[in-house]
């Protein structure tokens, strides 16, 4: 019993520390976005391809390169996670352009964990703590996030469906990664998968424009999106992931909005309703839940 509590410490200090570090790169990205007139799109490809890079990088000039198994299963997982943070990224932006960022985060994070559950759910019935937590997420992410924007109903639907497609690629992610291959590390998956996430974002991305400033502020900001909220923050969830239930993990996503709620707060004087500030103790009642009672693997 000893050693039951450390690692299920560490992988929940794992999950939670991405959680954290995604809520920076929404501020990250939008910034990157203003600063250089990028598309969404454009923003996703460069964030997949600067953390892609850096971690391959990393990898490589630190010896890991041949640690990694040459199986098949092991190129099978590579792949599969960069065709799914392709889609995430690619279907998550996409929700974004034709609704709005509050529908689409609140859409998109809300219901990965309820992807999740029900992917489980085929093989052993959710606990009850499980069904609140996830209950919990989605009634404070509402209150949090959602507001009264006016959409007409055609992009809704679209938004919605792009969402909800985000939403499904994210589960994916998540029930892959939680099983591990051949020993493959949470590191090396981060950094090839995010690079050919990238790629596979690049043609794309490259026809809305990618011209990027050679200003030192801009630059910093790219280099901050992928190498902090994205190759540092999958790392550490695929990390988490080794020991923690995948509904778990899912539900730590939504340490994101609520880390860029309070960020917006603090540094772009947004204010928070006292409703949001409602849904944000919703979201942190919510995860204790889930931290408290985690589902057994």
């Amino acid at each position: 019993m000893s050693l039951v509590l450390p690692v299920r410490a560490r992988s929940s200090a794992a999950l939670v520390l991405a959680g954290v570090l995604w809520g920076t790169g929404g501020l990250a990205g939008s910034l990157l976005a203003a600063k250089a007139d990028l598309h969404p799109l454009a923003v996703a490809a460069y964030r997949l391809l600067v953390g892609g890079g850096a971690a391959t990088l990393f990898v490589v000039l630190t010896g890991g390169l041949a640690a990694i198994p040459r199986t098949k299963a092991v190129a099978t997982r590579l792949i599969t996670v960069g065709g799914l943070f392709a889609l995430f990224q690619a279907s998550y932006f996409a929700a974004v352009t034709v609704s709005s960022v509050s529908m689409a985060t609140m859409t998109t994070i809300g219901t990965a964990p309820v992807f999740v559950t029900l992917a489980g759910a085929f093989r052993r019935r959710p606990g009850t703590w499980t069904l609140v937590s996830v209950a919990g997420t989605l009634a404070g992410l509402v209150l949090l996030r959602w507001t009264p924007d006016e959409i007409a109903p055609a992009r809704l639907a679209a938004g919605v469906g792009f969402a909800l497609l985000a939403a499904a690629g994210f589960a994916a992610l998540t029930l892959v990664t939680a099983k591990p291959v051949d020993g493959l590390e949470p590191l090396p998956t981060t950094a090839f998968g995010g690079l050919l996430g990238g790629l596979l974002l690049l043609p794309a991305a490259a026809s809305e424009g990618m011209a990027l400033p050679l200003q030192a502020d801009v630059l910093a900001l790219a280099c901050y999106l992928g190498v902090v909220p994205t190759a540092l923050a999958y790392a550490a969830y695929l990390r988490g992931l080794a020991d923690a239930h995948p509904v778990l993990g899912a539900l730590s996503a939504v340490l994101e909005p609520l880390t860029a709620a309070v960020l917006s707060a603090a540094l772009l004087g947004e204010r928070l309703s006292v409703t949001a500030w409602c849904g944000a103790a919703v979201l942190v009642a919510a995860l204790a839940v889930g931290y408290w009672r985690p589902e057994p693997r």
